[in-house]
């Protein structure tokens, strides 16, 4: 009861002008897709094949899949593909690519967060997407690892910010995220 007022005293001083205020809650795995059917723990489950050793790395071998639709690839109109299954198919959707860049980064040691948003697109729509905030050398980064250039797939977080707008995230410790407007709005977090 305590932490149910808590989370609404939260909420009530989140400002809305800034989507990328966050605060952690228990934000049900429904909330972060259609295709969110197994707890995150699971993704960090099994052996990967792939052996990567910097960020660059990780980026280089994400330019090498291929972006599938889950209907085209799984006939499902969400499916979130276990990050060793990715492995061995090389293709998927944004929420694939994501949550296997994440699982490496953890791996390699960084504080990093699946973020589950909209993309900001240039026609101004808002699009579902998913990509990976982490934080390198003192400085956080933005990971869209579906970026069409290679430069564009890793960038400082104050330059590609303007182009995202995140509605939960979980991080390396496998803790839960509501950000900004969206808190407010449309989600009512439960103590």
């Amino acid at each position: 009861m305590l932490l149910r007022a808590l989370h609404r005293w939260l909420l009530r001083t989140i400002p809305v002008n800034d989507p990328w205020v966050r605060i952690e809650c228990q934000v049900p795995l429904a909330r972060y897709g259609a295709g969110a059917r197994r707890d995150f723990a699971w993704y960090f489950e099994g052996e990967s094949r792939v052996v990567v050793s910097s960020v660059e790395e990780v980026c280089a071998w994400l330019k090498g899949c291929r972006y599938v639709r889950d209907t085209d690839l799984f006939f499902e109109a969400d499916f979130w593909q276990h990050p060793c299954t990715f492995e061995r198919l090389r293709q998927g959707d944004c929420e694939d690519y994501a949550l296997w860049a994440w699982r490496k980064l953890v791996e390699l040691g960084y504080a990093a967060e699946f973020v589950v948003g909209r993309s900001r697109e240039p026609d101004g729509v808002g699009r579902g997407h998913a990509w990976v905030h982490l934080e390198r050398e003192g400085q956080r980064f933005l990971l869209d690892a579906t970026a069409a250039a290679a430069t564009e797939i890793l960038r400082p977080w104050e330059v590609a910010r303007c182009e995202y707008l995140p509605e939960v995230s979980i991080d390396h410790r496998f803790r839960r995220f509501v950000y900004g407007g969206y808190a407010r709005v449309r989600l009512k977090c439960a103590g």
